[in-house]
């Protein structure tokens, strides 16, 4: 069953609605963001975070002693790099990591070779920041990809009216959520949880 991440969360409430809802992630965004959150927010907002939901912490070109700092203070499940990051920087990090990569053409496809990361995401160009622009990506450039699908996180634009076809044209091992479910640049309860039932349905 195709996993759902509800990524950019910022607001108790969001996170209850989405663990309520079935979430099997959740991010925490770092990185230079209109969805930035600070360690000790992200340290309150996990204690309402059950041990079966991953909690995955964004950053972009991090040093080590920030992801030291927030595996260990949050905690985290996961870390995931949006940056520049070397795939010696990312296999010297000794934790489990997803590599997101910005899709344009195929030749940004090919660049998931290089690295051995335990999941790689994929998404759309950003704007402003890195991540988060809430367009999609030509998701048949992913046909001839050379990795597992149980490593395939698929993001960028997705929300409950194109979710169910990003599933059955990409097979994600799992599906990462944020704009889509935000109305005014704010998360919505409502949108967090059709989108969550609308890939659970899918799949059955």
């Amino acid at each position: 069953m195709t996993k759902v991440k509800i990524c950019g969360l910022m607001e108790k409430e969001h996170v209850v609605a989405a663990i309520e809802a079935g979430a099997d992630a959740v991010g925490f965004v770092f990185a230079p963001s209109k969805r930035r959150v600070t360690l000790s927010q992200a340290h309150d907002l996990a204690k309402c975070i059950p041990k079966e939901v991953l909690k995955i912490g964004v950053f972009v070109n991090p040093n080590s002693d920030e992801l030291e700092q927030a595996i260990r203070e949050i905690p985290l499940d996961l870390i995931q790099l949006h940056g520049n990051e070397e795939p010696d920087f990312i296999e010297n990090i000794k934790f489990p990591t997803i590599k997101a990569l910005s899709i344009r053409e195929s030749r940004d496809v090919e660049k998931a070779k290089v690295f051995n990361t335990d999941y790689m995401l994929f998404d759309a160009p950003g704007k402003d920041f890195k991540g988060g622009s809430g367009v999609t990506f030509d998701w048949q450039l992913l046909n001839d990809l050379s990795i597992s699908p149980n490593q395939i996180i698929l993001a960028g634009g997705l929300n409950a009216s194109n979710i169910k076809e990003a599933i059955r044209r990409v097979k994600p091992f799992m599906v990462d959520v944020s704009s889509g479910v935000e109305v005014n640049g704010r998360k919505d309860e409502q949108l967090i949880r059709e989108f969550i039932q609308t890939v659970k349905d899918e799949e059955r």
